[in-house]
């Protein structure tokens, strides 16, 4: 499919696609011994560049925050992000094409034992500043308190310097550092589901963001997004029925 210069102008006004990736989530994002990175989320930006055949560029955070700042100041064209409202306030979303699951981990001999014993008073819950995580449980938790981590990837270690009672985050994330770390658990079951969808800055048009809609559509129905989890090796994350 062929689209006008108008169009195409206003997906990449610098003429080359940015792509806006954050590593902090490891189910669709990691970095290789060399330093490149790799993942679901790489696979659908170069599949939506050769779409639109225009140059990509992939624009890499370590954290969510950074990830969405990017897309909705306009440093970055797109990106993929965990759907929340806080955020849809700077961001065009699609429809999601994963869903990933929240969960919790503490201590072996911790007294909680269930998601339902964590918002207590006294309990706190250490997730990454600006994760989709942390915005959920500002608005759901009641009496526990949240220490924010300075990205996903440090929440156990700043949990664990803290002295914290719960680390909260991407189930797989959690279950390798309790691999890592010795005398932890993870809590049966999960918190959340994460609605994972891709993203266009507000001030692109209807136009814009139909296309991207259609293509994550296309990608889910066609099998690539399937493909995509399978070929690096996903566990836990699922694709997301269509819109």
């Amino acid at each position: 499919m062929s689209y006008s210069p108008a169009l195409l102008a206003e997906f990449a006004p610098t003429g080359v696609l940015r792509a806006s990736i954050n590593l902090g989530n490891p189910i669709l994002a990691n970095a290789g011994a060399d330093g490149q990175p790799f993942g679901v989320s790489i696979d659908l930006a170069r599949g939506f560049a050769k779409h639109l055949g225009l140059p990509l560029d992939l624009v890499v955070f370590d954290a969510a925050g950074k990830s969405v700042d990017a897309v909705t100041n306009e440093q970055a064209d797109f990106g993929f992000f965990a759907v929340d409202p806080v955020r849809g306030a700077g961001i065009h979303f699609t429809a999601p094409y994963v869903l990933i699951e929240g969960s919790y981990m503490v201590p072996e001999a911790s007294a909680i034992h269930s998601n339902n014993q964590v918002d207590n008073a006294g309990v706190r819950v250490v997730v990454g500043k600006g994760s989709a995580y942390d915005l959920y449980l500002t608005r759901e938790l009641k009496n526990a308190s949240i220490v924010r981590a300075p990205t996903s990837p440090t929440v156990v270690d700043t949990f664990l310097a803290q002295g914290c009672e719960v680390a909260a985050g991407v189930k797989q994330q959690l279950e390798a550092d309790a691999l890592r770390v010795p005398g932890m658990r993870l809590l049966p079951g999960r918190f959340m589901v994460i609605q994972q969808a891709m993203g266009l800055p507000k001030s692109r048009s209807p136009e814009a963001v139909a296309v991207l809609r259609a293509y994550v559509e296309d990608m889910k129905q066609s099998g690539f997004v399937a493909d995509a989890l399978k070929r690096h090796n996903i566990q836990g994350a699922s694709v997301a029925p269509a819109a």
